[in-house]
């Protein structure tokens, strides 16, 4: 191959895109702030102009995908999928055939609303029905999320890849939009394909955590904190005789706190006294005879008040003990009826969730939503860190204590799904057959086109804001902005790839070392590329930085450009191998009791079988 001499431009984004890649791998910087760092040094070294800068923000996809968001939380608090899920699902069946209805339910719903919206709802019905079936929850997760992935390739608003794999089409060629429903020839038939071979056979793939009998679900074991009080078995104990006492609950002493001072049990002979705090880790189900065995009693997260006050002079803490004792018995006044009551309730973490990265002192926990933290559930590591102090993950699954209402208010506004039956929200027709009508009807005035997605999906949202569907209040809350930023910032980088020439010169490297000038080989290498990266990148970056590669290979190859986008599309859904390849995985990866290598036992096949299946029907569909 001839020596290529690459120009300044060319060097500047080649090298801008190798660090964001890295940075994507390296994961340690969540993806919006990368793609913003990526944009602002394309800006900087003059590759994008200071007016082209933030165009993306107002890009029809990204406002596409914002209302999208919107709309699917319509879906969701009127209780639309609620009410298609006690219709559709079978309530006696088997296994096979419950499996079959509960996952093709996800792929349809994820057609037409958010697919980590439609999981979410869907995720207390798998773990019911595998506690009806006694089940392992994850066998019945796995494949529901699996499905929910599938399904959302088949429309346009199906997932976010699909509306950037447009925008660009629409950006860079003559060629304008995708329409809604282009990708279902394609996104169907790899659905179809690959909903029964999880159903039927690939369920079987997923690993046996623990079988889940009819109240469980495997989870790792619990982080908790307890506080031996003076009249307590443990009070005079050494470590090693609690840790056997405890051993019959299944249960150990990992950590002791005396005096707020985290002391490393190097020794098992330590002595435990009174007002010492042990860091218990127990299963689920154990927990309570864990504590009871030795008369332990669970210590409550300190509310932000008193995490600050250990950093405050004394009178400024009596101030401040006057002030909160004042508000309490105020907030004691005003307590309704049957306020008091507490309930216990588990909660996991949603990837898009604010408490990713903060800690129950940072968020005021307690004084600003009423609850407490009990216990928490990481799967994958062990944290040796204080409960108020801990910094949340996105999967971490929370045992959280307090009233009905107050724990409501808190999972709606934290992101976070009850791992339980959602008997909280009670659906209103009215108000659910609404919402059903105004995205039937967007989806119709797209398809008839008179307006184009972005102002049809716009007017929905004013719809459902207007008639109080969604609160206006909650109309900001439910869009995931990470993912905004994170395609708004990326789509001028992509704009730069192509003008720079990048784009072109990676294609051709692709064809002369690899597929020899081959069309059908080129196209199952981008194809094959694009789902490689989306296991371990975000799978909307992935289809930004892969969209010009494919349009150079296929400019290259003066063949249809619009085969190359649509493997980009399938690729960059297809993230099976990995937790963190889509959100879906990350979601199930607490509930389910995950490591990180379990999901490529289903994933591997899966992900050969989408190729197979997919690569004919795109040279079909979209012949070259």
């Amino acid at each position: 191959m001839d020596s290529i001499q690459l120009t300044v431009e060319q060097l500047q984004i080649t090298g801008i895109l190798l660090i964001t890649a890295a940075l994507f791998l390296w994961g340690s910087w969540r993806h919006d702030m990368v793609a913003v760092g990526a944009l602002l040094a394309c800006a900087i070294t003059g590759l994008v102009s200071y007016t082209d800068a933030f165009l993306g923000f107002s890009h029809p996809a990204v406002i596409t995908v914002a209302c999208i968001l919107i709309l699917s939380a319509g879906l969701q608090s009127s209780g639309a999928v609620d009410w298609l899920t006690r219709w559709l699902l079978p309530v006696k069946s088997g296994p096979t055939l419950s499996m079959v209805a509960l996952t093709c339910l996800a792929a349809v719903l994820s057609g037409f609303m958010n697919n980590v919206g439609a999981l979410a709802i869907l995720i207390p019905v798998a773990l019911q029905m595998a506690a009806r079936l006694n089940m392992p929850p994850g066998q019945i997760l796995m494949p529901v999320a699996f499905g929910s992935i599938l399904g959302g390739m088949t429309t346009m608003i199906g997932t976010p890849p699909n509306l950037i794999v447009s925008g660009i089409r629409a950006e860079t060629t003559e060629l304008g939009y995708f329409s809604m429903f282009d990708f279902a020839p394609v996104g169907i038939s790899v659905a179809i394909v690959g909903v029964l071979f999880i159903t039927l056979f690939g369920w079987r793939l997923v690993p046996e955590r623990k079988q889940a009998g009819s109240e469980g679900f495997d989870l790792s074991a619990y982080l908790t904190e307890a506080r031996v009080p003076e009249d307590s078995k443990a009070v005079g104990m050494r470590l090693h005789e609690a840790e056997a006492a405890l051993s019959a609950a299944d249960a150990q002493v990992v950590g002791l706190v005396r005096n707020d001072v985290r002391v490393t049990p190097a020794s098992l002979s330590r002595k435990i006294y009174a007002n010492d705090i042990l860091i218990i880790e127990a299963e689920a189900e154990p927990l309570a005879n864990a504590l009871s065995s030795l008369g332990l009693v669970l210590e409550e997260a300190k509310t932000d008040e008193q995490t600050s006050d250990e950093d405050n002079s004394e009178p400024q803490k009596n101030e401040k003990k006057a002030a909160a004792q004042n508000e309490q018995s105020d907030n004691e006044k005003d307590k309704k009826p049957g306020s008091s009551e507490l309930i216990l309730a588990e909660y996991v973490i949603l990837p898009a969730s604010f408490l990713v990265n903060r800690s129950p002192s940072m968020i005021a926990l307690r004084t600003r939503y009423g609850v407490n933290l009990l216990a928490l559930s990481r799967t994958g590591s062990r944290t040796m860190a204080r409960l108020r102090t801990i910094q949340f993950r996105a999967g971490d699954v929370l045992l959280l204590q307090g009233p009905p209402d107050a724990l409501a208010e808190f999972a709606e506004n934290t992101g976070c799904v009850p791992l339980a039956e959602r008997t909280l929200r009670i659906p209103d027709k009215r108000k659910a057959l609404l919402s059903g009508l105004i995205l039937l009807s967007a989806i119709g005035i797209i398809v008839s086109g008179v307006l184009p997605p972005a102002i049809a999906f716009l007017c929905g949202v004013l719809a459902v804001t207007g008639l109080q569907i969604v609160p206006l209040r909650n109309a900001y809350q439910v869009i995931d902005w990470s993912v905004i930023v994170l395609l708004a910032a990326l789509i001028p980088v992509a704009s730069a790839m192509q003008s720079t020439g990048v784009a072109d010169l990676i294609a051709r490297g692709l064809l002369e070392s690899l597929a020899q000038g081959h069309a059908i080989i080129a196209l199952g290498l981008i194809l094959i590329v694009t789902m490689t990266l989306s296991d371990v990148m975000n799978n909307a970056a992935t289809a930004a930085v892969m969209c010009p590669i494919a349009l150079g290979t296929a400019n290259q190859l003066g063949v249809n450009p619009d085969a190359f986008l649509m493997a980009v599309a399938v690729g960059a859904s297809c993230a099976f191998l990995t937790p963190i390849g889509h959100q879906n995985n990350t979601l199930i990866l607490g509930p389910g009791g995950f490591r990180f290598g379990d999901y490529w036992r289903l994933g591997l096949p899966l992900e050969i079988l989408v190729v197979s299946v997919s690569i004919p029907m795109l040279i079909w569909v979209w012949p070259l």
